[in-house]
């Protein structure tokens, strides 16, 4: 017999944790993910552990029953208590309600009752001993009432053994079931203890730092796994350059993990788009969280700096910005809330200004000492290092301001009489008083009054641009809804308004009556243009000629074509239209003939040539022997050659021409336009050569 050929053993799996990689040099190696230890050299399988002997089964050892209850307190061979029912044939390891009051009371009565058995004991024993000494009982009678009781004991013990064994069976299976389910309890507690301490052990090892063994030669994108782990936990921003963001990783251990530097600005561009998307994702998903309104209302308090803003342009400038088309159901509430925040910014700009004038005269108050003929120039100097004096923003408001003030301090300034002279005139004490309080009033009111003409002057400028804007725009949004609505060429305007009532763009429309009714007139119009010019071309295709009458096109296809009906064109007035085309399609041929004539050189050259006179041009065109054969030279008249030329030849000439053919139809009166053409040529100027 042939020997069996040798078979190597299975080679052994792996310890849980180990795997099997394969070096950039082909040679294998080990890496466990759990403790990040490599090797060349394979692990060795786990020696298996021998099992311990089978569990013993739980089994019940002592039953006691519960008076007054089916209830029994069964004691299980691992000292386990559990309670079980006759009839039910129910099994429970917690004391059931029913029975905690009975337990109360038996647990009670087992105190008091091992005090009591104590002391009595010795009395009773004493007493069965007189008892049995005293009595006289025959034998027999003894023998007969202990077979009779044998009898009935073992009768009894029958009927109890078999309600015994049925008890003993569930309940030994009530128990088993209860131990089974204590067991897996208790496995499962393991399990999820264990499980706890690997996923705390998981969470050591990577908390703890990273160490790279001295020998590992992991795959690349095993390593470039692990570099962008690195640079992740370094946050490096996606939109830094390579170079910027290398030296804050360059450091670090696992930097040296990928072999080249290629490979490393390969991944670190990888992780820069991964991590450019992610942002993206990010801010893509708070502004869909945002609020609409918010986001709108930030959007003005941010762009919307001057109350001279325009929405016109504040539209175009954001109308592609999700800030502002998110909120709103159309423009024109956008548009509401837009003019709304101009005046509330207006309102918070005088306000400002208000108390940016009040705390300037109190700066003036504190730091400026009226004297005569000061001026706004020396007093700044000491002013104008105060907030205050900037919150004014305007210099030539803050000389106005400075000269009110001065003359506000002049009316205060009290004029006194010369001592021990009292004239005739002299003013009442309270006059002085009075006159600077009037001054002080006709100031502000001159102030007053400068500063209403000038918010006149805003509010005029304002209203213009906004009414030029909502009139514009007025115009476009009923444009709008007439191409919408009006499509029918023979619409009037008394037939078109029900129907445009009901749209909101023409009730809520800016535009008075006049400028709505021209409006309409112009699409009218442009929709029968577009008609007619549909019409006009099923002409051409019917009518090439302009030989074609009216009478040879197809009538029938032409009355039930779109344009006919929807210009509600009747035969007549098909006919009126037919005609009208052909006039101008015909003066459009004239001109075109015309333009023909003047375009071709064969005709304007000899047609030229005809008109000189009897002298020879240029004294006559000198032909070589070579041209008329033998003799001398020989001049040729080119008047007579100029006759020689004939209509015939122009039209031989001119009859491949598209514009020339138009008029095959009256030949005649073509031939009379080509001799009229001629007629209005010009002889050419003759040349001048003096013999040397």
């Amino acid at each position: 017999m042939s020997a069996l050929p040798f078979s190597p053993p299975p080679i052994p799996a792996l310890p849980q944790g180990w795997s099997e990689h394969i070096g950039p040099t082909g040679v294998p190696y080990y890496y466990n993910a759990f403790t990040r230890e490599s090797t060349y050299t394979r692990p060795a399988p786990p020696i298996p552990v021998p099992q311990s002997d089978q569990i013993k089964k739980e089994k019940p050892l002592l039953k006691t029953p519960i008076p007054g209850t089916d209830w029994l307190k069964v004691t299980t061979t691992e000292g386990n208590i559990f309670y079980s029912h006759k009839v039910r044939k129910e099994s429970v390891w917690v004391v059931p309600e029913e029975l905690k009051p009975v337990l109360e009371a038996l647990q009670a009565q087992e105190r008091g009752g091992n005090e009591e058995n104590t002391s009595s004991e010795g009395k009773k024993t004493k007493d069965k001993a007189k008892r049995k000494a005293d009595e006289s009982v025959p034998l027999d009678e003894i023998v007969v009432n202990k077979k009779a009781k044998v009898e009935d004991e073992a009768e009894e013990d029958d009927e109890e053994s078999d309600s015994d064994e049925e008890e003993e069976d569930w309940q030994r299976e009530a128990a088993a079931q209860l131990a089974a389910e204590a067991q897996e309890e208790r496995k499962r507690a393991e399990m999820e203890n264990g499980r706890e301490a690997e996923q705390e052990a998981q969470r050591a090892r990577a908390a703890a730092d990273i160490v790279i063994p001295e020998r590992v030669d992991l795959s690349i994108e095993e390593g470039k796994a692990l570099f962008k782990t690195l640079l992740r936990e370094k946050d490096i921003n996606p939109l830094h350059p390579w170079d910027t963001s290398l030296p804050k990783f360059i450091s670090d251990p696992r930097y040296v993990l990928l072999p080249s530097v290629t490979a490393r600005r390969e991944a670190f561009d990888e992780y820069c788009k991964e991590r450019a998307r992610e942002l993206r994702q990010s801010s893509v998903k708070k502004e869909k969280e945002a609020d609409p309104k918010e986001e709108f209302e930030r959007l003005l308090k941010e762009e919307v700096k001057s109350t001279r803003a325009s929405w016109t342009d504040f539209k175009r400038a954001w109308k592609k910005d999700r800030r502002f088309y998110g909120w709103g159901r159309d423009d024109r509430e956008r548009e509401k809330r837009f003019r709304e925040f101009l005046k509330d910014l207006g309102e918070q700009k005088r306000l400002a200004a208000q108390r940016a004038e009040a705390d300037f005269f109190s700066l003036l108050k504190e730091n400026v000492v009226v004297t005569e003929g000061i001026s706004w120039k020396e007093a700044k100097k000491g002013v104008y290092k105060d907030p205050r004096y900037d919150a004014v923003g305007s210099s030539s408001l803050r000389e106005e301001l400075f000269n009110t003030f001065v003359k506000g301090k002049a009316s205060e300034v009290s004029q006194t009489p010369d001592s021990g002279k009292e004239s005739a005139g002299t003013r009442h004490p309270t006059e002085g008083a009075e006159d600077r309080q009037e001054r002080r009033n006709k100031a502000v009111k001159e102030r007053e009054e400068k500063i209403r003409a000038e918010r006149q002057r805003v509010d005029a400028s304002i209203e213009r641009s906004r009414m030029d804007v909502n009139k514009e725009e007025g115009e476009r949004s009923f444009m709008t809804l007439l191409t919408d609505a009006i499509r029918e060429p023979q619409m009037t305007w008394e037939k078109a308004q029900p129907q445009l009532k009901t749209d909101p763009r023409f009730t809520n429309s800016p535009l008075p009556l006049n400028r709505q009714v021209h409006l309409f007139h112009e699409h009218i119009d442009r929709l029968r243009g577009k008609q007619i010019h549909s019409l006009h071309a099923l002409f051409e295709t019917h009518a090439p000629s302009l030989a074609t009458n009216f009478n040879s096109l197809p009538l029938e296809a032409l009355l039930s074509s779109s344009p006919v009906t929807r210009l509600d064109y009747n035969i007549d007035r098909l006919e009126d239209e037919f005609d009208k085309w052909q006039r101008e399609r015909t003066s459009a041929a004239r001109v075109a003939f015309d333009q023909m004539l003047s375009e071709n050189s064969f005709v304007e050259f000899w047609g030229r040539l005809g008109k000189i006179g009897t002298e020879k041009l240029d004294g006559g065109l000198k032909i070589e022997d070579d041209d008329i054969g033998e003799g001398e030279e020989e001049k040729v008249d080119m008047k007579v050659l100029a006759k020689n030329v004939d209509i015939g030849d122009m039209e031989k000439v001119l009859k491949y021409d598209r514009r020339y053919i138009m008029f095959d139809h009256v030949p005649e009166q073509r031939e009379r336009w080509l001799r009229d053409y001629l007629s209005q040529l010009t002889a050419p100027k003759l040349s001048v050569h003096v013999s040397g």
